[in-house]
């Protein structure tokens, strides 16, 4: 039998689409359903790559752990990442693609909505449920014709859809009756209901306006859920994390440098959830302060973003810092842009051929053309300054790049791979200055150990001449999974369950 359907649309970006998608996988799984979340196109820049090696955005990856299903790239089958303002990578069932401009995407959808069809058949046929994300607004009338992510999907999926609407915005009364006013009959049809998203006060106070936007709109409004804070990571890049750093009296302070295009920035969630660790993101010079460590996150255009960190200073600041003895940390990306030279033959991501790094390590980074997508497994083979003491430990995570990387004399050899996909290999994945002060790693994820970033936060501090914190035994995983819980209460709460499972056709 397949899957019943249930879609959330919004009546903007960032209204919570996606944590009540992952908020309704969690419910209907803890009520015995098999469920699955789905979303046919996602633009971002945070992706993760599968056991497969495929690439998928990493809020269906999110809704996925809510589910307590592996991700697969049946759940988000169209990937864009965008490269510059004008142009995005195009990653179709987890494989490149290739470089399109915004018109030649929409030219291409339509190509595209047969595929789409077949991947969430597929998905449909091994779930009771389907909970579908919708993207942006389904009122953008002059994408309507090519549409195949909002009401194009659900007229795919023959899906009824839940509109959501983001109250801490302002206006969200005008915005959910204006997005009905611009649907066409057979659209409205498929809204069954409404949720009125992030509302802080007295709901009382706000009866009165829910009662005339059921009358003007004629659907019911399915519940109110509060503004709440929730440790479950955020796609967007306008997510409140860059503006909101945790308070200035924990004893570790981390600058994550904000990159123009900086991607997969949940590398740093579980240093955010770590006690008396406070992350911070700069994108300014005089923003970057006195921290304990720096780190240079993943890029989805290297090139241009050095460009940036040169010409706003940032650069040499951190060298500044870097000679002060400050510890300095590169991820992907950042750690190709600490090398003496980045080259891009092939046009890979830019039409610079080539540039100087910051010179902070002796290596030589190489774009190649095809891009490196898998899951792997390391041990950190040798500990110095601030890795001391972690020989032996075990890492995991994901490579997502284009460059090849070699190191130099001067360079130590840090972090060996011993598994990739399933096969045994003795690959040098980092490497690290002789005083340990700069390293630098392609692997996503690598502050999701537990073992690994304890140690290095515990010589962050043993440096600072602090104790060492007898919680090291963090678990990120453990703590998600509780967040989701968390979330799931709150679905539970404050929308009507009932009326849900009545739109599904499951009462």
């Amino acid at each position: 039998m397949k899957a019943k359907p249930i879609m959330v649309q919004g009546t903007a970006s960032s209204v919570g689409k996606s944590l009540i998608t992952a908020g309704l996988c969690r419910v209907f799984k803890q009520d015995g359903y098999k469920v699955a979340p789905f979303k046919s196109q996602n633009m971002a820049l945070n992706s993760f790559i599968t056991r497969e090696g495929k690439e998928m955005g990493r809020a269906q990856v999110v809704q996925a752990e809510a589910a307590g299903l592996e991700p697969s790239v049946e759940m988000n089958p169209i990937l864009i990442k965008p490269t510059t303002d004008k142009k995005a990578q195009v990653i179709i069932n987890g494989e490149v693609y290739g470089n399109m401009s915004a018109v030649e995407y929409h030219n291409f959808k339509p190509e595209l909505a047969q595929m789409v069809k077949g991947v969430y058949n597929n998905l449909a046929d091994k779930n009771d449920i389907v909970v579908i994300e919708g993207a942006g607004s389904p009122a953008e009338i002059n994408l309507r014709d090519k549409d195949i992510v909002n009401m194009g999907m659900a007229e795919i999926a023959d899906s009824p859809v839940i509109l959501v609407g983001d109250i801490d915005k302002g206006g969200v009364f005008a915005s959910l009756a204006g997005t009905m006013l611009l649907l066409t009959e057979s659209e409205k049809a498929r809204v069954k209901g409404v949720i009125i998203n992030k509302f802080r006060g007295d709901i009382e106070i706000l009866k009165p306006g829910i009662k005339m936007l059921e009358e003007i709109i004629k659907v019911p409004v399915l519940g109110v859920l509060p503004y709440t804070k929730l440790n479950i990571e955020d796609e967007d890049s306008l997510t409140e994390k860059f503006n909101n750093n945790k308070d200035t009296h924990s004893n570790i302070d981390i600058a994550v440098i904000k990159l123009p295009h900086i991607s997969n920035f949940t590398d740093f969630n579980a240093l955010e959830n770590m006690s008396e660790v406070r992350v911070r993101y700069v994108q300014a010079s005089t923003e970057i302060g006195d921290p304990d460590i720096i780190i240079l996150p993943g890029s989805k255009n290297t090139i241009e973003d050095l460009m940036f960190i040169r010409k706003s200073g940032i650069e040499n600041e951190i060298n500044k810092l870097h000679r002060k003895g400050v510890t300095v940390f590169g991820v992907c990306g950042g750690y190709q842009m600490l090398g003496m030279e980045i080259a891009d033959p092939h046009h890979t991501e830019s039409d610079i051929e080539k540039i100087a790094g910051m010179g902070l390590l002796n290596t030589k980074t190489v774009f190649q053309n095809k891009k490196v997508t898998t899951q792997v497994k390391a041990v950190v083979t040798e500990g110095s300054g601030t890795l001391e003491g972690l020989e032996g430990t075990e890492v995991e995570g994901y490579e997502i790049h284009m460059g090849t990387t070699e190191f130099m004399e001067g360079c130590i050899p840090y972090l060996t791979i011993k598994n990739v996909l399933g096969c045994e290999s003795t690959i040098i994945d980092g490497v690290r200055n002789e005083q340990g002060t700069v390293s630098g790693t392609y692997i996503h994820g690598i502050f999701d150990s537990a073992e690994f970033t304890a140690g290095l936060i515990n010589n962050l501090r043993k440096k600072k001449g602090l104790d060492k914190l007898t919680e090291n035994s963090f678990d990120f995983k453990e703590f998600k999974d509780k967040q989701y819980d968390i979330l799931a209460d709150l679905i539970r709460n404050h929308l009507d369950m009932k009326k849900i499972y009545q739109v599904l056709g499951l009462d």
